[in-house]
């Protein structure tokens, strides 16, 4: 039985890093008049950094260029991170950043069901709440029995913290919960407290080699997902997770 479904944020509810954080990032950089622009390639490979800060100091330290001091450098950080959050909020606000498909619909199937669901992220509230609010509107917040962001969960996936918050939040046994997740740190920090994970690839992560509950390229298709879904379905419905797990979650 699932009492309660989680959802990551960046990457699984819409392509956050690819259309919004990589962009805002960019805009900050000019914005700062600092003379640096990150690639699409290159902030895929930052992603292996969890938290966009840390990606921050990651880039900094390899840079000639950059304050040579670890203070300044962090200082600095902080400057690009703020002013990169309210950009990407902007972008958000404007409707620049749509859901991915399926998502919208998964959520009403469990407001249909009445099974709670909650939040698990280590990305800033700021930000959950900027794209959240253009999607579902100013009381979102009501929709969800959990809202776990960085600020109650410091330690990056694939820290566990924001699942075990989570789940005592929601006072939900681990095998009685299911999470959405697009990456490796995610499904790595959902399986540590035992919670069981379908994988909706994303643009940075395409492939998953972890040992899921299934995962396939979107929730808006029924196709291309291990193992598959049921014939006739048009998407992946809170029905077919709840298949899923029937058949697969004590593995």
């Amino acid at each position: 039985m699932i009492r309660a479904l989680l959802w990551d944020v960046d990457g699984t509810l819409a392509e956050t890093e690819r259309d919004g954080h990589l962009l805002a990032f960019n805009r900050a950089f000019a914005a700062l008049e600092l003379p640096w622009r990150w690639s699409s390639a290159y902030y895929g490979e930052l992603l292996q950094v969890s938290g966009g800060y840390e990606r921050l100091l990651q880039d900094l330290a390899s840079r000639a260029d950059a304050p040579p001091g670890e203070q300044a450098r962090a200082a600095l950080a902080r400057r690009i991170h703020t002013l990169k959050n309210e950009l990407y909020a902007a972008i958000v606000g404007r409707g620049e950043l749509p859901l991915r498909a399926g998502v919208a619909e998964l959520m009403a199937d469990c407001r249909g069901a009445r099974l709670p669901m909650g939040i698990a992220t280590t990305t800033s509230r700021a930000n959950v709440d900027a794209l959240l609010r253009c999607h579902l509107g100013e009381s979102w917040r009501t929709q969800f029995a959990a809202v776990i962001c960085a600020e109650e969960a410091p330690h990056k996936k694939p820290d566990p913290e924001v699942y075990r918050l989570a789940l005592a939040a929601l006072a939900v046994p681990a095998a009685q919960a299911v999470t959405i997740e697009d990456a490796p740190a995610g499904v790595a920090a959902a399986r540590a407290v035992g919670i069981r994970v379908v994988v909706t690839r994303s643009h940075y992560f395409p492939e998953d080699g972890s040992a899921v509950l299934a995962a396939g390229p979107s929730l808006g298709s029924s196709h291309g997902w291990q193992p598959a879904a049921e014939p006739g379905a048009s998407r992946i419905g809170l029905a077919q997770i709840v298949r899923w797990h029937a058949r697969y979650g004590w593995e």
